[in-house]
């Protein structure tokens, strides 16, 4: 399928979706977000891709925000329901069964904020800027980022980023668990190389711990705890779980298919 504001492609084992918005600086207007959940389902029922790497064309913005000039005139309706849009597009990446990595060089504001939030690792470049800003546009942001971000950062990081609308640096971002990684340059590179570790492993079991994870997540811990039993239990029934148990009993690298 041809795209018109994103590249996606597939290079051994990864799938790769690129914003290829470079004149807005990757910002996402309803078409790029449309694009961008037709990836996401060609990459989740792609059995070769193992796991999706999601950056930004260009080398100044991974995603700048949602395109204001397309937002500037919206009703409420409207807002509702592009708000709507982005939360669902953003929705397939948190529950994608596959392991998302943002690759994060430049801008990374509002929108931007909220796409790399959904991604299960962050690696940002030195020069990565992120923030939710859009309290100095008079708006507050409507792809989830008021839910994810509090889950990452906790709520009071959370509210004094909203409050102040300013940018975070990547060491900062860093600090505060926003992002796993802070590299020089080339932050795709890095993630090209976290994916290789990851593809060593049971894709299998990595979709149950992520499933684990995800709906753990809003659950109490009883009942967090008793929906990971019925996951383990359920990676006995794969044949990657005989494969990865005979190879560590005898002593060799793992051949999971």
């Amino acid at each position: 399928m041809l795209f018109e504001t994103i590249i996606y492609e597939v290079k051994h084992e990864i799938g790769y979706i690129t914003i290829n918005r470079q004149k807005a600086l990757n910002a996402l207007n309803r078409q790029a977000l449309e694009e961008l959940s037709k990836a996401l389902e060609m990459a989740e029922t792609n059995d070769m891709v193992k796991v999706v790497i999601i950056t930004g064309a260009g080398g100044k913005a991974f995603v700048a925000g949602a395109d204001i000039s397309a937002m500037q005139n919206m009703t409420a309706t409207e807002a509702y329901e592009y708000a709507r849009l982005g939360q669902m597009t953003f929705n397939k990446i948190y529950k994608l069964s596959k392991i998302v990595i943002a690759a994060i060089d430049g801008f990374a504001l509002g929108g931007g904020c909220e796409l790399a939030l959904a991604c299960d690792i962050r690696i940002a470049s030195k020069k990565s800027q992120m923030g939710i800003p859009e309290t100095s546009l008079g708006v507050i942001p409507g792809f989830a980022g008021t839910q994810r971000l509090s889950r990452v950062v906790g709520a009071a990081a959370a509210k004094e980023m909203l409050s102040t609308a300013r940018k975070v640096n990547a060491d900062e971002a860093k600090t505060m668990g926003l992002v796993n990684y802070v590299v020089e340059e080339n932050p795709l590179a890095r993630a090209e190389e976290l994916s290789a570790e990851i593809c060593k492993n049971s894709i299998k079991a990595i979709r149950l711990g992520k499933k684990a994870i995800n709906e753990g997540l809003e659950m109490e811990l009883s009942k967090g705890i008793e929906h990971e039993a019925a996951l383990f239990a359920m990676a006995f029934t794969t044949a990657d779980q005989k494969e990865g148990m005979s190879a560590f009993l005898e002593k060799r690298q793992a051949n999971f298919k």
